[in-house]
Order: C-alpha cells, then sequence, then structure tokens
C-alpha cells in the first residue's frame, strides 16, 4: 500500500511546530490569524501555511 504525505497538521501539531500554546493556537484560528481548514467537527492546518508563517518569520530577523 502507497504511503501519503499528510498536508495537515492538527491545530496541537500546529501549536508544538509554532512554539505556542494550545489555547493560543485555537484563539488565532477563530481570529484568522492561523488559516485553518474545518472538516466537520475536525480543524486542520495546512503545512503549506507554516511552511510561509515561518518563512516569513526567518526572513523577518535578516
Amino acid at each position: 500500500m502507497e504511503q501519503v504525505e499528510r498536508r495537515t497538521v492538527s491545530v496541537t501539531e500546529a501549536a508544538r511546530i509554532l512554539g505556542i500554546s494550545r489555547a493560543h493556537a485555537y484563539h488565532c484560528v477563530r481570529s484568522g490569524e492561523l488559516p485553518a481548514i474545518v472538516l466537520g467537527r475536525r480543524i486542520v492546518v495546512p503545512k503549506a501555511v507554516l511552511d510561509r508563517i515561518l518563512g516569513e518569520s526567518a526572513g523577518a530577523d535578516t
């Protein structure tokens, strides 16, 4: 069986990647600061969004 790479992460995983609390990550999703996709009762964050946020953040440091 072919293994498919996940293109999204949970809000909890996104929080861990960004180094913020789970509660703050959900706040950012609710406010629109962290773009997410709602699939039924599940909320996921595209990895591309995290890459973009972290890339912009890294560019601001230089």
